[in-house]
């Protein structure tokens, strides 16, 4: 099964933005997150619905970040994003008549959904500011042992 990055790759552009001394063209990120600048246009949809980022056509044009990022959380993204699953199907249905299938599929799926109930609540608690301030609180570590 493969794996859904996009909760990844917006994060990824996003704190880029956070940096740039400019618009970042869809070309720009694309080449950040290895792949195409019509996949990065797609991703970035929802964002600019949500108001999160704004794009700007033409010569000089790009994205820029809408909001700070103080005001955005882990969990906007993420809705922003489609809500792409948060764990693998974990789940068969071989033989859906099969009393074990049946007691460890309930099970499974009661664990699973409580773990994304979590994880969703700590996604809400957190900012993408707080993880610009924990990139620049390692890279000033890192500059120190340079």
């Amino acid at each position: 099964m493969r794996t859904d990055s996009r909760l990844s790759r917006l994060l990824h552009a996003l704190l880029h933005m956070e940096h740039a001394e400019g618009p970042l063209t869809s070309d720009t990120i694309a080449a950040m997150l290895c792949t195409n600048p019509v996949v990065v246009r797609r991703l970035l949809a929802g964002l600019r619905e949500s108001g999160y980022v704004q794009s700007e056509k033409g010569h000089g044009g790009g994205w820029v970040l809408g909001v700070p990022l103080d005001e955005i959380t882990l969990l906007d993204v993420y809705r922003s994003a489609g809500e792409p699953a948060l764990f693998s199907d974990l789940v068969s249905e071989d033989d859906p008549l099969c009393l074990v299938e049946q007691a460890v599929n309930a099970h499974l799926l009661a664990t699973v959904q409580e773990a994304e109930k979590a994880l969703l609540k700590r996604f809400e608690k957190v900012t993408l500011g707080d993880l610009s301030r924990e990139i620049r609180r390692k890279g000033k570590r890192m500059n120190a042992r340079g």
